[in-house]
């Protein structure tokens, strides 16, 4: 797993020496760790970087625990540095040479993966799970009074008589909602200190009715989803179906987002597609939130004296006058910019209309 200090590390490291950046996949589900080995021996083999590929081959080989799904490589050999991060969730393998490590596969496991929580609920407490970046980070949980249903009926004057005592046909209701109240207030508190982003709700459909319901309103907007489960659900199972919302509230958003974003750019307002347009919006700082469609990079430029990137080949920058570089993907570096100016990025998947805009656009601040 990575974090945000990692994250900003990385975002913040740049070098005057090549450095390569390596993706590869070694989910269980798709081989064993020969066949992982021998793709990675693959990828390296065009890579004319001897020093950073051995360094990548020899962490492989004897310190990778094969206890994720993926992992990312960043060497640069050349200032002794060097980075490798198991990820609990599968990307798409890659290899990049660039001047600074390529985050753009990072920023979309970020976005998709990061800050949620499921609270798993029955009438007596929660379970509450937190993940970053696919991976569980820390449980809790909360055990109210156990719920005990006595008989209605009418009422005996002698306790232990068939029909229980009187004034008590309604006691069960009463712990079930004193605990739900209990654990709602729990909940608020993991969430704030966590800073959930996404809440899922599982359990019955009265169990997460009631439970919603007596959640401020503030975690009540951010629930995106309700899961029939059981409250002995294992780890693993609460994972697998609480990821199959989350990727679905993602596609939900991220269409919903783009077609704001094309609507914005027809209109002349606060929002820009297609690379060049782009480009000039993230040099101007301008960009709230970048959407990239997945795989797509370009050739661009970048002037060496204010960082300003272009799609236009000249022989100096109009704004400082320093000479420009040719780039092999601008598009990484466009991704990298915004998220150091904390500008929030979106790598998309199969939407038709990101692409027919030019693949990438932005929602902006002014």
């Amino acid at each position: 797993m990575i974090s945000p200090e990692e994250m900003r590390e990385l975002l913040s490291y740049s070098s005057e020496n090549p450095v390569l950046s390596v993706y590869l996949n070694t989910d269980p589900a798709q081989g064993n760790a020969e066949a992982y080995k021998l793709r990675l021996r693959t990828m390296l083999k065009s890579v004319d970087l001897t020093e950073d590929t051995t360094a990548i081959w020899n962490y492989i080989q004897s310190e990778y625990d094969w206890s994720g799904r993926s992992i990312a490589f960043f060497s640069c050999a050349a200032d002794n540095f060097f980075r490798a991060y198991s990820l609990a969730v599968p990307v798409r393998e890659r290899v990049r040479i660039a001047p600074s490590p390529h985050v753009k596969p990072l920023a979309d496991l970020l976005d998709n993966y990061s800050g949620y929580a499921v609270a798993l609920v029955d009438k007596q407490g929660t379970r509450l799970f937190y993940y970053h970046m696919g991976e569980l980070v820390e449980t809790d949980g909360l055990l109210g009074e156990e719920v005990r249903h006595t008989k209605r009926g009418g009422a005996s004057q002698y306790p232990g008589r068939r029909g229980g005592v009187a004034g008590q046909t309604n006691y069960a209701e009463e712990v079930a909602e004193r605990n739900m109240k209990e654990a709602a207030d729990f909940a608020a508190h993991y969430f704030s200190e966590h800073r959930a982003r996404r809440i899922i709700l599982a359990g019955t459909e009265e169990n997460t009715s009631m439970f919603r319901a007596q959640l401020p309103k503030t975690w009540q907007s951010l629930v995106v989803g309700v899961l029939p489960l059981s409250m002995t659900a294992s780890k693993t199972e609460v994972f697998d179906r609480a990821l199959e919302i989350i990727e679905e509230q993602e596609r939900r958003q991220e269409a919903e987002l783009i077609n704001t974003i094309i609507t914005a750019a027809a209109k002349g307002r606060e929002g820009c597609v297609g690379l060049k347009d782009t480009l000039e919006a993230v040099k101007e700082g301008r960009v709230m939130n970048l959407v990239v469609q997945d795989g797509y990079c370009s050739t661009g430029y970048l002037c060496h004296g204010c960082g300003y990137l272009t799609v236009n080949q000249s022989e100096s920058c109009p704004f400082c006058g320093s000479e420009f570089e040719k780039i092999n993907d601008v598009v990484d570096l466009a991704v990298t910019e915004v998220m150091k100016s904390g500008g929030d990025v979106q790598i998309v998947r199969d939407l038709p209309s990101l692409t027919e805009a030019g693949s990438i656009g932005a929602l902006l601040r002014y």
